[in-house]
């Protein structure tokens, strides 16, 4: 049976154990922490090359099981990854174009999975986004309420101002900012689920009058300029590259002169976006984010500026993701029973490993994550912005 493994494994040091479909194991270092459960024979080529979307794609099939916990899983299946596959630079990712109906139904695909499902394991607001850890000792509620703090000061949102939520998703900033802060509100989802939820959350607090949500696409956006300040969190990583020019153009359209505009987005680690992690690029696509497709922070701001809205501030946030992320899977693994009867077996894998492997992806600086603040300047090139920072931590 030994010889039907490919011997390169024979030569690795992992604390990881294969097993066979036959009951046969191979130990690839001391004191295994993980094993890996080979059920489909036909796997074993693969292990010559275990790319992690090989390895995931097997995972989500049911032909490889993982035991042991799915942080310590994804390491070592890295780990197994690099030791097997030569680093080699990956080409630059096609550019594909995005339309109105391409778009949501990827955003259907996605977010319209199940609410129940989302709630086992975000906070209690359904903020889907990455949380902001002012001290890193914040759990995961005080910190995305500190996030949703942080987005509206660094908008130096007041009563009355106007604000347009792009991608509003279950509403949970649209109501901060209306409770708040005293804003009227805006948001546009191409998701009915999230839409159904949020309006539900908005008539429940009594916000109906200063919150409106829409079924919307970013490109029927108003372009009269009525909105003081807009805020789109999560959102351009479904635009594609093709269209980011066009999202920038719509989101200057509709903020009037003075106003801010603030996007909050992963970004890639490569200038030109091509994929890192030796498969898990890939995986993601095919399984989590159809369609998706991640900037360069010197892609979106170039695209910012080139709409006509001035970058004033740019604050990167990848480890306060890498958190986030570890306790979205945390809360996810607590109540893997109660998801199993929520959504598709194939589905719960697909998010077990999203989930995880996304919080390692950002520790290991794979991703990143940018807050990126611009203004609309005025005709005579002025704004109002404060000479410096100090209001946002006052």
């Amino acid at each position: 049976m030994l010889a039907l493994l490919p011997p390169v494994l024979r030569e690795i040091q992992l604390p990881l154990r294969l097993r066979l479909w036959n009951g046969y194991e191979l130990e690839l270092g001391p004191i295994p922490s993980v094993t890996l459960v080979v059920k489909d024979p036909g796997l074993i080529t693969q292990f010559e090359q275990p790319t992690l979307d090989a390895l995931g794609e097997a995972f989500v099939e049911g032909r490889l099981e993982m035991e042991g916990s799915i942080s310590e899983v994804i390491r070592l299946c890295d780990a197994l990854s690099r030791a097997l596959i030569p680093d080699e630079n990956a080409a630059p990712p096609e550019r594909r174009a995005h339309d109105k109906d391409t778009d949501a139904a990827a955003i259907s695909y996605h977010y319209d999975l199940s609410n129940d499902f989302y709630a086992l394991w975000l906070d209690r607001d359904m903020v889907y986004s990455c949380a902001y850890f002012e001290t890193g000792q914040e759990d995961l509620e005080q910190a995305q309420q500190a996030k949703l703090r942080h987005l509206c000061r660094k908008l130096r949102l007041k009563p009355g101002d106007y604000l347009l939520d792009v991608g509003c998703g279950w509403g949970g900033l649209a109501r901060f900012a209306a409770r708040e802060f005293g804003a009227r509100v805006f948001g546009i989802t191409l998701s009915r689920e999230q839409l159904a939820l949020a309006r539900e959350r908005v008539k429940a607090e009594g916000l109906d009058d200063r919150i409106e949500l829409e079924l919307l696409d970013y490109r029927d956006l108003p372009q009269d300029g009525r909105f003081d300040k807009v805020v789109s969190v999560g959102m351009f990583e479904h635009v594609g590259h093709a269209n980011l020019a066009l999202y920038c153009e719509r989101l200057y359209g509709a903020v009037r002169p003075g106003g801010l505009v603030m996007n909050h987005g992963i970004t890639a680690k490569h200038t030109d976006g091509r994929q890192v992690g030796r498969g898990a690029g890939e995986f993601i696509d095919r399984y989590v984010f159809p369609h998706g497709e991640l900037p360069h922070l010197a892609t979106m701001t170039a695209r910012i500026s080139e709409a006509g809205l001035e970058v004033v501030d740019v604050e990167g946030l990848r480890l306060h993701y890498a958190r986030t992320l570890n306790f979205w899977s945390a809360n996810l693994e607590s109540r893997l029973e109660e998801a199993s009867r929520l959504v598709p077996e194939q589905a719960l894998r697909i998010w077990r490993l999203y989930l995880a492997g996304c919080a390692y992806g950002f520790e290991q600086g794979w991703i990143n994550l940018h807050q990126i603040l611009a203004v609309k300047p005025y005709g005579d090139g002025s704004h109002d912005l404060p000479w410096s920072r100090r209001d946002l931590y006052a």
